[in-house]
């Protein structure tokens, strides 16, 4: 309930959050799983045994992988790369990951390009994956761009060496957060800690 309040805060399509929710699947199939191959004590529910701990176990996963990657959702579509970036770096995750996510953001539709270049290229000369016997062509190509983009990468950290880059960006403005920012920040730990107080001082 929390993070859909902040869904609607946002302004935030529910819609564009579920598509999103789409990416833990598999973690739901594996849950789904999980009471029919767990051991310990059985239950009956709606004339099937289901393992007591494997419930458990699988609500456990529904619930944390929901809540997470709803609450990342929300994050990266109410803040911009560049911002979530920074605080990245300010929360003093290896500079060595920063680096490589922001290379990965900023080049990612350099291989994107790339990608349709190919598929047009190879269409042109009336290919057209139909079937097993195919799949040596696409590995080839997978191939052709993984190399092409690990040149690529050479060529723009030469060029960045040639320029001073050290290993670390420049950061050009040190931005700070308001008291606005901090309160509406503090606003959602702050209610999800009176709702469990609640629950832990009711009867």
């Amino acid at each position: 309930m929390l993070l859909a309040g902040v869904a609607a805060a946002a302004r935030i399509p529910g819609g564009y959050l579920l598509r999103r929710l789409l990416i833990e699947i598999p973690f739901v199939a594996f849950a789904v799983l999980m009471p029919f191959i767990a051991e310990g004590p059985r239950v009956e529910v709606l004339g099937m045994s289901l393992s007591e701990s494997g419930l458990w176990s699988a609500w456990n996963i529904l619930a944390k992988g929901t809540l997470g990657v709803a609450a990342s959702v929300l994050l990266a579509s109410t803040t911009e790369l560049r911002a979530l970036l920074l605080g990245l770096q300010r929360l003093r995750m290896p500079s060595l990951l920063v680096q490589i996510a922001s290379f990965m953001i900023r080049y990612g539709d350099v291989i994107s390009d790339e990608m349709r270049r190919m598929r047009i290229a190879r269409q042109s000369r009336g290919f057209e994956a139909r079937g097993v016997r195919h799949w040596g062509v696409l590995a080839s190509s997978a191939g052709a761009l993984f190399i092409r983009s690990y040149e690529r990468g050479e060529r723009v950290h030469l060029a960045m060496v040639s320029r001073g880059y050290t290993g670390t960006m420049p950061v050009i403005d040190d931005v700070t957060a308001s008291r606005a920012q901090w309160m509406y920040a503090a606003a959602l730990p702050l209610t999800a800690l009176a709702v469990c107080l609640t629950g832990w001082m009711l009867p």
